[in-house]
Order: structure tokens, then sequence, then C-alpha cells
């Protein structure tokens, strides 16, 4: 029997996914799950996407793209992150992808050689690590906090620095804790790349989902950095599978032929919706983020409530990193009892690193009727387990 590869055998799982599937499960037995577990918005697509993809498709559009993208959505991207952010970007710096997940593998691709180093915060979204490794880089976790607002230190962050490091990641609005970077912690990074000559990767999938002050990329602070984003968050479309990658000229090329082996090209029909979805869903972005805006309000003073410890308020995304040592330090345990005890789903905080063990991560991409009743429920279990 060949044995199954050690790149495979090590690899972590994704363990909210494992939530979600007994999630799936005991809903099938006919239980009444209150999903609290996954960034899933449970907004439709706005109607003006979803009928540019129709028309796309009956249009013909359903051939295969340059590898790069379609120019016109590169061009859309380019006037988007002017009109937002004052950058001024070239098209031909675009890598439009199936995603933003492939766009990592992109980007990681196209930078790390065996035995390089990427700074990332501890806790972070659990696939950079696992992409780092599996193209045999190095994640470097800086441990962050909620008293600092989950941001790095510079002290901390400088000494981290070596002569494998790459890049820095950091990822604002940031899943799992909702932190929002400011524009002086944007500038320390920016200092730092063209001091040392690291790169930064900004993960700005959350972009158009910040509640607190002005939105900012770190191209407004640096060229040396790769930026991530797509669209499935603002603008409800995970399903449709759309993101790009903004990287410096010299890795782009590297970062097409890679697209061009693996992918060859996100499709046609969603890069035509992409266009229109910056170019004219503006509108439905901010009446979801309004929507978003009023369960955070609810939610984070609810959980405090009922027991949970939340030091680090969320300004973006649309979830609450919570300290629920006080109901257990074993996350992943707690986060199972809850599920089968409460009836709730919630993802376990050491998903997220070690410095998310003893927090729990509730998502509020779900109906404001929806968070009361796990509320309620979350209270009764706290009640009958004190």
């Amino acid at each position: 029997m060949t044995p199954v590869s050690r790149r495979a055998q090590e690899i972590q799982p994704f363990l909210v996914m494992d939530v979600v599937a007994r999630a799936k499960e005991l809903e099938a037995q006919g239980h009444c799950i209150v999903r609290l577990e996954i960034g899933d918005p449970d907004f439709p697509t706005p109607d003006v996407i979803t009928r540019a993809a129709e028309t796309a498709m009956q249009d013909g559009s359903t051939h295969y793209t340059q590898s790069l993208g379609l120019p016109d959505l590169r061009d859309a991207i380019r006037d988007h992150y002017s009109a937002v952010y004052g950058v001024t970007i070239d098209p031909e710096d675009i890598v439009v992808t199936q995603g933003t997940s492939p766009a990592m593998l992109l980007l990681f691709g196209a930078l790390l050689d065996p035995g390089d180093e990427v700074i990332m915060p501890d806790p972070c979204y659990p696939a950079y690590p696992n992409y780092v490794r599996f193209l045999g880089g190095v994640p470097k976790l800086v441990r962050t906090r909620a008293k600092d607002g989950f941001r790095y230190r510079e002290d901390e962050l400088r000494a981290a620095i070596g002569p494998r490091t790459k890049a820095i990641m950091v990822t604002s609005p940031s899943n799992p804790t909702g932190a929002v970077l400011s524009v002086e912690d944007l500038q320390m990074l920016a200092d730092i790349a063209e001091e040392t000559g690291v790169h930064i990767a900004s993960d700005e999938i959350y972009h158009g989902l910040t509640f607190c002050g002005e939105e900012h990329s770190i191209l407004q602070y640096t060229d040396r950095a790769f930026v991530l984003n797509g669209f499935s968050k603002a603008y409800a479309m995970t399903g449709w599978r759309l993101g790009y990658l903004i990287a410096p000229r010299e890795f782009v090329r590297p970062a097409e032929k890679i697209q061009q082996n693996f992918f060859l090209a996100a499709n046609a029909f969603v890069q035509q919706a992409g266009v229109v979805a910056l170019t004219e869903a503006q509108p439905d972005v901010a009446r979801m983020r309004a929507l978003y805006d009023e369960r955070r309000r609810y939610l984070v003073p609810a959980l405090r409530e009922i027991g949970l410890k939340i030091e680090c308020e969320p300004c973006g995304a649309f979830y609450v990193f919570a300290d629920a040592s006080d109901w257990g330090r074993d996350s992943l345990a707690l986060s199972r009892r809850l599920l089968e005890e409460a009836q709730v789903a919630c993802a376990p905080g050491i998903d997220f690193g070690q410095g998310g063990e003893g927090f729990l991560r509730f998502s509020y991409a779900t109906s404001l009727e929806q968070l009361h009743e796990g509320v309620a429920r979350l209270a009764r279990w706290a009640r009958m387990n004190a």
C-alpha cells in the first residue's frame, strides 16, 4: 500500500469545517442548530451582480480567459483602489484568481524558497501557515494580544525578522478577531519593510466591512507589498470564487505561470460579474455593511452579558473573538459541547493558533433573530453549567 505523502499527513485540519460538518449532521437528524461558526454571508448576492453573470453566459462568455484575468476586471480593480484609497495600480500588476485562496498559493509560490520564513500573527487565519508549510516555507508566529487590540508589538516584530524572512503577514480587518489596524500600525509595517527589505503580505478580503473609521490599504504606505482581495465577503459572493492578487511587478510573471499550470484562469462570466460588482453594487455593499454593524452592536454586549470577555471590540469583518476561558480552557472541547448541548455552532479559538486557545469565534453573518436565539441558548447553557 502506497503511503500518504508526508506533506498531506502534516497539513493541519481546518477545525471550523469539522464543526460545519457536524452541524449539518445534526440538522439532518432534525435538530435546529444556530449557525455562528462560519463566515459565509447570509445575504443573497446582489441582483445587479447575478444579472450580469446571466447576461455574460447568454452572450457566450463561457470560455477561457487570459490567465491574468479579463482586462476589464483588472481595470475595474485599479479604478476601485484609486477611488477608495487614492493609490495608483497598474492593471498589469493584478492577477485575477478563483477566490483569495488560490491567490495565496500564487503569492507564496512566487515568493518563497524552501526554508524561507513568513512572519504572521498568532492568532490568525489558519490557512496562512498551512500554505507556507505546504510550499516548504516556515511560518514564524508572533503572539498578538487582546489588550493590544491584536496588533503586532513593534519590538517583537523586529526581533522576529531574520535572514530568511521574506514577508510579514497582516490582515485588517482581521479574521478571527475583527481588529482593524490604524494608520500608525500600517506606517510602522511600511517602515519596517523599507528598512529590512522584507515584503508585506496584506489580506484585504474584509475591506468594505469596516465599522469604525476609514479603511486603509497597505499600498497607501509602501510599494513593498502584496495584496490579497476578492469578492466573497463584502459582496456576498462566497460561492462565486473570485479574488485577485496585486503584486510587485517582478512577481507577476512567476505568479501568472503558476496560475497557468494549476488553475488556468477564473471563470469568464464570473469575472464579468466582478466588473459589475465593483462598478454598480456599492449601494448593496453599504446596505449589507449597515446590517452587519447592527448585528455587531447587539452581539458584543450580549456576549459580555452572559459571561464572555471581549477585551478587543471588533471594528471590522463579521466576527467576535470572545475569551471563553471561564467556561473552559480547551476551546475545541468547549465548542463541541456547545454544539451538542446548546445546539449552537461556533469556531474554537485553537483553530487560529495557540494565541487563540481559550477563545471562541462567533460569526454574525446571520440574521439578528438567529443571534438572539443563539445568545439565549448560550445563556441557558452557562447557567446550567455554572
